[in-house]
């Protein structure tokens, strides 16, 4: 049974106000490990997805500070000690200080990362905060 740790991720996205290390597993899925060091509401990221909403599912665990997820018109906020179940169809909110560690389908997140990386790069050429 394989495992990782974050230290042990081999790879690893920097962006201004999140660090991701991750690794893809056998199984399909892929685990990341997440620290969010400024507030950001990731619905202008999620621009192009179908319904402008993540299409993946994810299971999580917050370590620290807490995590939201915007659907059906509501908020669901997750903090310190609180793992979490969240369907397709979401928009992720980041709150500075969090540290989660989540689990999702290897090719369902592949595609969401596309398109809010070539959504982030567009942002940061036309000089917008995300």
């Amino acid at each position: 049974m394989p495992n990782v740790s974050k230290e042990s991720a081999s790879n690893k996205i920097s962006l201004e106000g999140l660090e991701v290390r991750r690794e893809d597993l056998d199984s399909g899925y892929t685990v990341c490990f997440e620290e969010h060091t400024a507030d950001a509401d990731l619905a202008p990221l999620c621009k192009g997805l179908p319904n402008d909403k993540v299409q993946v599912e994810r299971w999580g665990y917050v370590i620290k500070g807490k995590i939201g997820f915007r659907m059906d018109g509501r908020e669901e906020i997750h903090k310190a000690g609180d793992a979490y179940y969240v369907p397709a169809g979401h928009t992720p909110v980041h709150y500075a200080g969090a540290e989660i560690v989540e689990f999702s389908p290897t090719d369902g997140l592949d595609e969401t990362v596309s398109v809010i990386m070539k959504n982030f790069e567009a942002m940061e050429t036309a000089g917008s905060p995300r």
